[in-house]
């Protein structure tokens, strides 16, 4: 067990130094080509920290073992919206792009539509899914990229000190690149280790995925989260974590069942119903829209979304562990 422990205990290191130089370098893209944060925070940076789900899902899709990668997609978007964004809405509630936020939100539910339809009408993801939730990524990558491009206007980057010599190019893109690399392989080591560890303890494969490694994975996005606050950067933090929600639905769940095809794990009951069907899903766009649709409302954040978003995630975590 020492071993597995100290495993964990680099990957959480190589996590907050990878997150670290990756928003210092995704920060300088954006001031450098004029793009809004919450853009680059839900595009590149998203692709960055959610390389972890698509590699753990991925492999646990082609290893047969679909329950964990359907289970990781759905806990990771929880624990992004729940925890992650709700702890950047409790530390530093502002005012929000509505401009910038409205086309990520838009296609998080249009790619939720999709999957929820999937996954009630047929309970089966097939590559034909697959390849049309990829389609998906594509599609909005080329979107984002061209409505940010389109409208400079809506940039909201911080104010950098004159004193600060800015970074070229180059330097920033090998801060973006080094950064993921760490991020992804300290997210892995936590992941492997972390569940030896649960798994040693008895605890279900199923309720591993939807809690566990849904947030050992969500780590980048949590350390990105907090790093960006600390710098100042909370559009990034947010875009972050709405285009992390929606690689997690298109690209993680997509490049899973396009390898490997599986069905809806059925390892927990509801009043006789699946929980995934019943909880998990209705959970996940209720917590999206508990979050988007105040800050299109009225153009910002607010405090008790924060805590509220978190005693949500804290009665699911403990519900996970009671069924």
């Amino acid at each position: 067990m020492l071993v597995p422990v100290l495993l964990f205990a680099v990957g959480l290191v190589l996590l907050i130094k990878g997150g670290d130089w990756f928003v210092d370098g995704a920060t300088g893209i954006a001031e450098q080509f004029h793009v809004p944060e919450l853009l680059i925070g839900a595009t590149i940076v998203s692709i960055g920290t959610t390389l972890p789900e698509v590699m753990v899902s991925a492999t646990s899709a082609l290893s047969g073992h679909g329950e964990i990668s359907y289970g990781n997609a759905i806990g990771s978007i929880i624990c992004n919206t729940a925890l992650i964004a709700a702890i950047t809405l409790t530390v530093r509630p502002g005012p929000v792009n509505s401009k910038a936020l409205k086309t990520p939100v838009i296609f998080f539910f249009l790619s939720a539509a999709v999957y929820c339809l999937n996954a009630y009408l047929t309970g089966y993801f097939s590559r034909g899914i697959g390849f049309g939730l990829l389609l998906l990524f594509v599609v909005y990558m080329a979107v984002t990229v061209r409505q940010g491009l389109r409208d400079p206007e809506s940039v909201e980057l911080e104010e950098e000190d004159e004193a600060k010599k800015p970074r070229s190019l180059p330097v920033n893109l090998l801060l973006l690149v080094v950064g993921a690399v760490l991020i992804a392989f300290g997210a892995d080591l936590l992941v492997d280790n972390g569940t030896k560890i649960a798994s040693a303890l008895g605890v279900p494969e199923s309720v591993i995925a939807l809690t566990f490694v849904a947030l050992g994975t969500s780590l980048p996005e949590l350390v990105t989260a907090i790093t960006s606050l600390v710098k100042g950067h909370g559009s990034l933090s947010l875009g972050n974590v709405i285009g992390a929600n929606i690689f997690n639905l298109v690209l993680v769940a997509g490049a899973s069942s396009a390898l490997a095809p599986f069905a809806i794990p059925h390892s927990s009951t509801i009043a006789g119903m699946n929980a995934s069907l019943v909880l998990e899903l209705p959970l996940m766009l209720f917590v999206m829209a508990f979050m988007t649709i105040p800050a299109l409302l009225t153009k910002k954040l607010h405090r008790w979304q924060g805590i509220i978003l978190l005693v949500i995630y804290a009665a699911f975590c403990v519900l996970q562990f009671t069924m």
